[in-house]
């Protein structure tokens, strides 16, 4: 008995003959050297509507879409895998009497002597194609650096990534096969990440969004769409996001840095202005306030003493609007981040008495030096500990950490107060200039800080959730 998978690739009409009624389980078609059908079997009648007689003497090619000629296909083997193929499958698109188009696995085998030509083995694909994207699937489930959840019409989690079990804080095992408001129990409706509309076929694309695990805070770009079944009925669901943080981030430092070189532009040129007719005006009060002492109206002294408070706080303002504009005479260092902070602790530990506020400090043994100006860290520093410690009204902790990351080569200082946090809707405000929370705040502390920290090739970050605030500030070393 004649076994297409022993074939050398070629045979004989006669060998074809006593094969041919044996082959019932795949579509089988013969052609001429002119690539003209001869006759097909009654699979491939079924599989494409016509009969063995409308197709005799058809170009091949009004049929089936060859990307190769047959005699390529057969001398480099793209066999199908059970008639003994070892190579790469081939796969032939097959047009129907209706006009649809099926896809089947091909194997050619070259006809010798008088009736030379070609025939072609054809096997379901299908099959074979759904192990392909399951594989496929499985590898990009794992492999490939985005977040990724489906789920069914039950509005349940059937799959998730690894990498969207990370960044949303989840464990795979704890979530796999829940519904999805049971995955989001902790967060509002409004920041799930995955909306029952979703199975309604609410489209969603490059939308936008924050995420808080823990202290850390992820910008993520979120893609999602229905899955449906080959009549078109939807049968899950999937989410798609990208984790965009430091695109996000880097974008807001541009403008920020924009914006603070603009003010800091405008206020060198005008603090001399300002600050001269200043100067006049509380040289002119002060007199007025001893003539008024030694003439004993104390209710005009005492409008003179509002006045000089007023004017103190426009120089105040002047200074750091000056603060803006890059330093001229900044001395860039090796630099010891313990050695500064520990020269503030004094300075610090005192603040936080006065705010009944307990203070905690953790070093870390052997910390890089960076290359920074020691003043400028220190105004860094002691900004932001003086803004963690005012936020906690009621008293609290505050802590200060050193940290060493290898990976980045860079020393980052975590200072974390127990307040009551920060509004997610103000979070992605309070580098801004002029934008402050205090009633008697300018706004600019901490833009100047973040320009202090950028001019060094760092960066500050901050989170916030629930309740207490966490501010990292991490500093380059070489």
């Amino acid at each position: 008995m004649f076994n297409p998978s022993n074939s050398p690739g070629h045979l004989t009409f006669g060998d074809l003959s006593r094969c041919w009624s044996l082959i019932t389980d795949v579509g089988v078609i013969q052609v001429d050297p002119d690539y003209k059908i001869v006759r097909c079997d009654t699979n491939f009648e079924t599989l494409t509507g016509y009969s063995s007689a409308e197709l005799a003497g058809t170009r091949i090619s009004d049929i089936v879409v060859l990307e190769l000629p047959l005699q390529e296909l057969c001398n480099h083997g793209h066999l199908a895998t059970e008639l003994g193929g070892k190579g790469v499958p081939y796969y032939l698109r097959i047009r129907t009497l209706t006009g649809t188009t099926v896809v089947k696995e091909c194997k050619v085998i070259e006809l010798e002597g008088e009736r030379a030509g070609f025939v072609l083995f054809l096997k379901d694909v299908e099959e074979n194609i759904k192990n392909l994207f399951e594989r496929f699937s499985g590898a990009f489930l794992e492999d490939v650096n985005l977040g990724v959840l489906l789920v069914d019409t039950d509005y349940t989690l059937v799959e998730i990534s690894e990498v969207a079990c990370k960044i949303l804080g989840l464990e795979k095992e704890a979530v796999t096969g829940k519904p999805m408001n049971e995955v989001f129990m902790s967060v509002p409706i409004e920041y799930h990440l995955v909306q029952s509309t979703i199975l309604d076929g609410v489209i969603v694309r490059n939308h936008a969004m924050s995420w808080m695990n823990d202290q850390k805070r992820y910008e993520l770009l979120l893609d999602s769409n229905v899955l449906r079944d080959k009549r078109g009925v939807i049968v899950g669901a999937y989410v798609i996001f990208k984790d965009v943080s430091n695109l996000r981030s880097l974008e807001q430092q541009v403008e920020r840095s924009d914006r603070l070189a603009m003010i800091g532009q405008i206020a060198a040129g005008t603090a001399h202005e300002i600050r001269n007719p200043l100067t006049s005006i509380k040289g002119f009060l002060q007199v007025f306030r001893k003539s008024f002492d030694q003439l004993g109206l104390s209710r005009e002294q005492e409008y003179v003493e509002i006045m000089l408070d007023e004017i103190n706080r426009v120089n105040e303002l002047v200074n750091e609007f000056l603060k803006l504009s890059k330093p001229k005479n900044a001395k860039f260092q090796k630099t010891n981040i313990t050695g500064v902070l520990r020269g503030l602790m004094p300075i610090i530990q005192s603040e936080a008495l006065l705010h009944n506020v307990q203070l905690s400090y953790e070093t870390e043994n052997h910390l890089p030096d960076v290359i920074a100006d020691q003043e400028m860290l220190k105004q860094v520093f002691l900004n932001i500990c003086k803004n963690g410690i005012e936020a906690m009204v009621d008293g609290g902790a505050l802590s200060i950490t050193e940290r060493v990351d290898v990976q980045e080569r860079s020393v980052r200082v975590e200072i974390h107060d127990t307040g009551p946090g920060i509004p997610l809707y103000v979070i992605d405000k309070i580098f801004d200039p002029f934008f402050t929370t205090k009633e008697e705040g300018t706004g600019l502390g901490l833009s100047v800080c973040q320009r202090i920290i950028h001019d060094l090739g760092g960066q500050i970050r901050v989170s916030s959730k629930g309740f207490g605030t966490t501010f990292t500030i991490c500093i380059p070393y070489p």
